[in-house]
Parts: structure tokens; sequence; C-alpha cells
């Protein structure tokens, strides 16, 4: 798929092209109209109102709002711990390790020489990356029948930002839907075009789409600490499982008196021949809590694969990979599951990005911060 960067200025021939603030495939734009008027006219209301364009399948969402959460489930989870990305081997001492975590910590040592070693990892100091995504999901299915995601896909294109040692922001534009996440070091947070600013309970951490391959740094510090669990092939590569389980504390910091998480696990793949990451693992639990007693558990599998890596200034980096997400609602009166598939690929990734500043990462003003 083409990256569209500029759309051209059908109001005023002569006038300049119109720069996108986040550039979108040129199949999202063909579905903005028949001809190049309305597309013109229709990506104009877009940029102005936020809103969308195009008649559209949404991943099979029954609304507007429906189809902004599954974005947001799909685009700007974080994972469950923070990470350290200046000092990303910082660990426990290995003379007080178990075997496994021993194991994991060589695992991981392996991982950063095959990404391009610490000499060009600790010369990071900001990066950005442009990709885009193409996403397709079936119903949301009631009981035990199969899940089958539906032949029409939902296009679109994301921006995002990294600074030392903890600020990025993301914008993620699908099907005329925006969402936006960001961190600025004390608080994470995401909002969408038509809701307004959330913060996410705990300490700031940092999007989950960092750890697929994107950030070395990033995935090295997240599973430093890890437990390595055995051995898996996967895509015909031996690869060790590296798990991480969240601990009581991090998960009850980061639920709320209307949702506890009960469990938040993640697994890394890591090749036995090359030493990169192949898979990414995260499942999460999540109890809702009701008045009347009738709680609803909400579970979430995400598994990515990961997938062409290419060298970018020295370092590693995977340029494309296949995620699928698994959301299953279950309780006293709910039995229903929604299988969302998601294939992305990364078109620039730069570092060190001269006048990058803090106030890019800043949360908007209307941010809500949920009650202790």
């Amino acid at each position: 798929m083409i990256l569209m960067k500029l759309c051209p200025n059908l109001d005023n021939q002569d006038g300049l092209e119109t720069v996108l603030e986040v550039p979108i495939p040129e199949e999202m734009y063909t579905k903005m109209g028949s001809n190049a008027f309305l597309r013109w006219q229709n990506l104009c209301n877009f940029m102005k109102a936020q809103s969308a364009f195009c008649n559209s399948s949404y991943l099979q969402a029954s609304s507007d709002n429906e189809f902004l959460t599954l974005l947001k489930i799909l685009g700007t989870p974080l994972v469950p711990f923070r990470v350290d990305l200046e000092n990303y081997m910082h660990s426990n001492p290995i003379q007080d390790s178990s075997i496994e975590a021993s194991t994991a910590k060589y695992i991981i040592q392996q991982f950063v020489a095959a990404t391009g070693g610490h000499l060009a990892l600790r010369s990071i100091r900001n990066m950005y990356a442009v990709g885009q995504v193409q996403m397709q999901g079936s119903e949301m299915l009631q009981g035990n029948s199969s899940m089958q995601t539906r032949v029409n896909c939902e296009f679109g294109g994301f921006v995002l930002l990294q600074k030392n040692p903890d600020l990025w922001y993301l914008e993620l534009v699908v099907s005329g839907f925006k969402v936006s996440a960001g961190c600025d070091g004390k608080v994470a947070w995401n909002q969408s075009s038509s809701q307004p600013g959330h913060a996410h309970r705990g300490p700031p951490r940092p999007l989950r789409r960092f750890s697929q391959g994107l950030d070395p740094r990033c995935t090295a510090s997240l599973f430093i600490n890890a437990v390595c669990i055995g051995e898996q092939v996967i895509d015909n590569e031996d690869c060790f499982i590296l798990m991480l389980e969240t601990d009581s504390e991090a998960l009850k910091a980061q639920s709320s008196s209307q949702a506890e998480i009960i469990h938040h696990t993640v697994r890394g793949y890591f090749s036995q021949r090359t030493g990169l990451l192949t898979k990414f693992e995260d499942k999460k639990l999540v109890r809702m809590k009701t008045t009347v007693g009738n709680d609803v558990f909400w579970e979430t599998s995400v598994e990515s694969l990961i997938q062409d890596y290419k060298y970018v200034d020295g370092i590693n980096i995977a340029h494309g990979g296949n995620t699928i997400t698994t959301l299953y609602r279950y309780g006293k009166s709910h039995k229903h599951k929604r299988k969302i598939e998601e294939t992305w690929t990364i078109d620039e990734v730069d570092f060190n990005i001269c006048g990058l500043c803090t106030e890019t990462f800043l949360p908007p003003a209307d941010l809500k911060r949920e009650q202790e």
C-alpha cells in the first residue's frame, strides 16, 4: 500500500498541496468518495470535524463509539510495566536470580546484540515512526461459536514519536476515525475524535507497539527481569519463551473502583538462531463491577507475529507484522467473543530528530483523571 502524505488542493489549482498530519493509505483516501472533488471535500470535513466520512463495516461495530473503543483497545494499549530506556539492562543481580531468570538475562543480552548492540542503542535520544495498518474483524458472537473475520478491511495510518526518558505520543487514523495517546513522563492518556481524554491509572508506561520490535530498548527493559519458561517453534524458528507476570501491587495500582485487573501476563518469543523477537503475547483479565452483583469479565488476548527486520542507522527494527486480538466477555448473563486482525507496516523510522520538544507530549486540556 502507498502512504499519502500530501493531498492536492482542488479548491485552488495554484494553491499548495495539503500536508496531512497523519499520512493515510491510498485505499482509505479512495473510500472517501466516488470522484476527486468529493474525496477532497470529505477529507477537508474530516480534518475540521474529525468525523467519519465513508460507508464501512467498521470492524463489525454496532456504533461509532464502539468502533472508537475497539481502536483504543487495538491501537493504544500499554504494557503493564514501566521501562527504563536509558538503563534498559538494569535488573536484579544475577547471583540472586533463579536459573530461569538468569537464562532470560542471557537471552536479552543476545537480543541487544542482534538489534545493534549497546553503542547503537545508547545513542538514541528520540525517534519517530510512520506506518499504516489494515484491520478486519468478526461480529460479537454469543457462546462458543467459531469466529471468522470479515473480508472487508479498514485502512489507516499512524505517527509515533518518542523521547527519552519516557515521553511518547501516537496519532492513529482508521477509516476517518482518529485516536491519540501519549505520555508526558507523569501520566499516560488516550483520547478520540469524539471522546475526552482519559488518564491511565498507575505509573506512566510505554505503548505496547514499542515492544513489538519497534524499540529494542523497550523490549530489553521489559523482559530483562522475566523468566525463561521453555521453548516453542514459531514460523519454523526455534524460540525461547520469556514470561512476565504482573505482581499484585501493580495490578492494584492500575485498577479502579469499577474495573479490577485480575491478571496481566506478557510473553516474548526470541529466536534461537537470530536472537530477535519473533512473537509477542499479551493476556489480560478484567472484572467490571456492577451494583447488582452480576460482575462482567473481559478477557483480552493479543498475539503479534513480528517480521521484516531492517537496519536503520545501525539499529535492527521490525518493519511489519500481524496482530490478532481476541475479546471475550463473560459473566452470569454474558458470553460473547470477537476477533480482530491487524496487519501493520512501518514506512519510515528515524532517530535523534532535531527540534522534538517536550511540549509535543503534553496531555490534552480536557484530560479526565479517575478518582482514587
